[in-house]
């Protein structure tokens, strides 16, 4: 089995993967990207990832490991493996308030298309993904709130660990989540 920890950018997927890490799942990072003000705690990247869609030879590499996946790529991930997806919800105005912000520290161009159209663009890409995935025999999904595993990490740390069939521990869970690294709220 692979643990892949999914969503659209800026969605908390880093957050989970720390919190995976913390129980002692192995994951399978590159170390590339370091952690910066966007992600104080790290990014836990593969860079590979992002060419998923030339080359997926190497998914292998992450049987028994966690390894973080966005979204855009899952379609990709070689059908002969066995995955559990903990696929990261949050509100698509924070997710774009969150990239903005990000781009504006690293000076990067923003983008020209308004906020209104990349919101449908990211719903009509949720849609078909969420169908995609329930499509998928070799692929089990839990859908994981943002904000709700803020409010409540013992509740989210407990359906993950029920999902994946792991005893984890709950607790060193908990104690990753961080209210105070919330900061693009809408």
């Amino acid at each position: 089995m692979i643990i892949v920890v999914s969503g659209l950018p800026r969605s908390g997927t880093s957050m989970m993967m720390k919190m995976l890490e913390a129980t002692g799942i192995d994951l399978l990072t590159d170390h590339i990207r370091e952690p910066d003000e966007d992600n104080l705690r790290g990014y836990y990247e593969d860079e590979r990832v992002k060419q998923l869609h030339k080359d997926n030879s190497w998914i292998h590499e992450a049987e028994n490991k966690a390894i973080k996946v966005i979204s855009y790529q899952l379609r990709y991930l070689p059908k002969e493996h066995k995955y559990r997806i903990i696929f990261m919800q949050r509100s698509i105005k924070e997710v774009l308030a969150s990239q903005q912000k990000m781009m504006q520290r690293r000076n990067e161009p923003q983008d020209d298309i308004p906020d209104y159209l990349m919101s449908n663009i990211f719903r009509k890409h949720l849609d078909e993904i969420e169908q995609w995935l329930k499509d998928q025999s070799n692929i089990k999904t839990i859908y994981i709130n943002y904000n709700e595993t803020l409010d409540d990490p013992k509740k989210t740390a407990k359906k993950i660990s029920d999902f994946l069939e792991i005893d984890l521990n709950i607790e060193k869970m908990i104690q990753i989540v961080d209210p105070r690294l919330y900061r693009q709220r809408k």
